[in-house]
């Protein structure tokens, strides 16, 4: 009897060995946090630091419909264990459903774009090309540099792209934050209440 090939969509391969591995991408996003706050996540932030990206489990995409709807498995495991504010902060780490909804981004959006952009090549480019998110991300640039002049074409090289990747990303969170400085600092350091107080409660 022919056995049928197991077939394993993106989102779950992002988290096992990608982009969004479900340790390595934390990990990044928590030092993310604490370049930009100037202080470590707390445990509640933290929870929601390793669950944002659930969503992607199942997804056979990254950037379409069902890849963009994402945050909200996150979301609602934040908000079952931690209450409605965490839910929020969790959910709008992306920009697509705070605008959606709308909210500001949380805090989270910010370390999240960071952490991309604090991520060695090495350690990055052989994940995304194991789950087939760079072909995808590649692409996407790809379309952006055709419809504006901006972006990155195919052309060039996987890490020519993640260095625009990441100088793009270190831009927004600078955007948002202020300078983040070659010695780790950033220019937007705040208290755990003041960005609880931002936590859009829509």
């Amino acid at each position: 009897m022919k056995q049928e090939a197991i077939q394993v969509s993106r989102g779950t391969l992002s988290l096992l060995v990608g982009a969004h591995q479900a340790l390595i991408h934390p990990i990044a996003v928590a030092v993310a946090f604490r370049v930009l706050y100037s202080r470590w996540p707390s445990w509640r932030e933290a929870i929601c630091i390793a669950v944002h990206d659930w969503g992607y489990w199942g997804s056979p995409d990254m950037d379409g419909p069902e890849g963009k709807a994402h945050p909200a498995l996150g979301g609602e495991i934040a908000g079952w264990l931690l209450g409605p504010s965490y839910r929020s902060w969790c959910r709008y780490h992306s920009r697509h459903f705070a605008k959606a909804d709308g909210c500001e981004p949380s805090s989270l959006c910010w370390a999240d774009k960071l952490g991309v952009a604090l991520t060695p090549w090495w350690l990055y480019l052989p994940g995304a090309w194991l789950s087939g998110e760079l072909d995808e991300y590649r692409l996407e640039a790809h379309r952006y540099h055709q419809r504006t002049g901006r972006g990155i074409p195919l052309s060039a090289s996987n890490r020519e792209w993640f260095l625009w990747v990441r100088g793009y990303l270190r831009r927004v969170a600078e955007n948002r934050c202020g300078t983040v400085h070659a010695d780790g600092t950033a220019d937007c350091g705040a208290t755990e209440s003041t960005q609880a107080n931002r936590r859009p409660q829509c």
